[in-house]
């Protein structure tokens, strides 16, 4: 008997987002062959990447309306194709300006991947009670598979790095190839609203409309805000992760390594995201965000500390070993929970909302990151950082308690009504 495009999408997700949910060769290396390949300055690298996500945010309401406009397979494709075109940009880069573009069609890429990826799933899911764990198990394994590969790249850009830095942004533009070839074999399972959209104007003011609306939910928004601080957090750390084994003196090869058994650790907490959320349940954000978050602090005291060698590097691996734990299952903890109690319409709003948001804050964390490492050394900008969102999220999750985690029946009718917004 012959698959639905339902099952096709169900049985096919996994295999994409193992190749497409980030870039393969990619980020344990990315920050090296910039400054020491490129001689860009870490500063300008951390500066190029705080206009990614302003970037993001300026296309992302024309963007929301040409997925609607030309459906979530074609969306997957144009995203991967720029994601590939993206990683060409910096391997022929010759000043900032080129990082610049690079950093550009990235923008665009990952949110024309954003909008449609995870709602493409939803969508492909029965419409019945067990929808949300059904999207948690198979989006968890995905993202699993993703740390599991990535585990493998990792460790082979490092050492590749030192034999040729060009050799792991090459295997990535060929990665990008890959899941370009894979996003053609997804269908669409909802209708596209060509029709209804004709009018441009129209659509992004009753986007707005609906942006504004939302925002009057008190579960929603700070779930919202809480998302965009914590992931653009997690995302800023890339770089200054690597920043720091360069100051405390880890060769490249084992940059690699590091990064590699991490991004293992990662997988197992992805694919054991519906465990964590089962056992914490309204506490499982705060068990993940601020151990994380004073991570960072510690690290900046450690450094500081100067102990030997070998004593710092244990000690700061330890607390990176709390920064991959909490990275692995939050982005599909953060969708579910956005994606409860919503309708498909109001879904792709939702998306949109927390992406323009997450973009928003990340560039802010970026944006501080570049400045304090113009002044300082990595470790001194983790602990500000770490400080600064530590404080954050003590306040966010303070403002949480008794509005996000509730059961349904919890919630005030007027809030549920704002949750099944037509």
């Amino acid at each position: 008997m012959e698959n639905t495009k339902e099952e096709n999408n169900i049985r096919l997700y996994p295999i994409y987002k193992m190749f497409s949910w980030d870039l393969l060769f990619y980020y344990s290396i990315n920050f090296l062959f910039l400054t020491q390949v490129k001689n860009i300055s870490a500063a300008d690298v951390l500066l190029a990447e705080a206009f990614y996500p302003i970037f993001k945010s300026v296309f992302l309401m024309p963007l929301t309306a040409l997925v609607n406009k030309i459906g979530q397979r074609k969306t997957l494709i144009l995203g991967n194709l720029l994601n590939a075109f993206s990683i060409l940009t910096y391997i022929i880069s010759k000043n900032f300006t080129y990082i610049l573009i690079g950093q550009f069609l990235s923008a665009i890429a990952f949110d024309l991947k954003g909008l449609a990826e995870t709602n493409l799933l939803y969508d492909s899911l029965p419409k019945d009670e067990k929808r949300g764990s059904q999207f948690s198990k198979i989006d968890g394994k995905g993202t699993s598979w993703y740390y599991y590969i990535d585990a493998i790249t990792t460790l082979a850009s490092g050492f590749l790095f030192v034999i040729n830095g060009y050799i792991p942004f090459i295997l990535c533009f060929l990665s990008c190839i890959i899941s370009t070839a894979i996003s053609f074999k997804f269908s669409d399972v909802q209708k596209s609203k060509t029709e209804e959209n004709t009018n441009f104007k129209k659509y992004i003011k009753d986007l707005r409309h609906s942006f504004k609306y939302m925002l009057q939910s008190s579960r929603l928004k700070y779930l919202l805000i809480f998302g965009g601080v914590f992931w653009g957090f997690l995302c800023v750390l890339i770089s200054l992760r690597t920043g720091l084994l360069e100051q405390i003196g880890v060769s490249e090869q084992y940059i690699g390594v590091i990064f590699a058994v991490l991004g293992i650790i990662s997988g197992i907490t992805a694919k054991n995201q519906n465990r964590i959320h089962n056992r914490y349940r309204n506490k499982t954000l705060a068990i993940l965000s601020v151990p994380a978050a004073v991570s960072c602090i510690l690290i900046g005291f450690f450094v500081m500390g100067e102990f030997s060698f070998e004593v710092t590097l244990v000690l700061v691996l330890l607390m990176f070993l709390t920064q991959f734990i909490a990275k692995g299952p939050f982005y599909t903890l953060i969708r579910r929970y956005l994606n409860n109690f919503t309708t498909s319409s109001l879904r792709s709003k939702i998306t949109s909302l927390y992406n323009l948001i997450e973009s928003i804050l990340r560039a802010g964390i970026s944006f501080l990151a570049s400045f304090l490492l113009r002044i300082t050394s990595p470790s001194n900008a983790l602990l500000v950082i770490g400080c600064v969102v530590t404080i954050l999220i003590i306040l966010l999750l303070d403002r949480m308690r008794g509005r996000v985690g509730l059961k349904p029946e919890e919630y005030s009718k007027k809030e549920i009504e704002f949750l099944s917004l037509k």
